[in-house]
């Protein structure tokens, strides 16, 4: 049995402006009952004493450090630039931007 109707499926259309056959209307509240009764499911196996998880494993900060590397010279990178402007790549103005 689903806690779905109808009606519920016909109103969050409505307030999501989406049109909605009537095939469309029934096949989703079918869908959306399916997938109420999972959740149902779900919730019937978890217990209090199990802490809730975002992520299957522990994870810990996995971004490296932030030091100080050797960069690419900028002279022998502007050199291969097909256009720049003094110490800039210059590039084509875009959205009606003015230069």
């Amino acid at each position: 049995m689903s806690d779905i109707t109808r009606a519920d499926v016909e109103h969050l259309a409505e307030l999501s402006r989406i049109d909605l056959t009537n095939e469309e209307i029934d096949r989703m509240t079918e869908q959306l009952g399916a997938i109420n009764q999972l959740i149902s499911k779900v919730q019937e196996v978890a217990t209090p004493d199990v802490a809730p998880a975002s992520h299957p494993f522990v994870t810990a900060n996995v971004m490296r450090a932030d030091e100080a590397a050797p960069t690419l010279d900028r002279d022998e990178v502007l050199a291969q630039a097909p256009d720049r402007d003094e110490s800039r790549f210059k590039v084509t103005a875009i959205l009606g931007e003015e230069q």
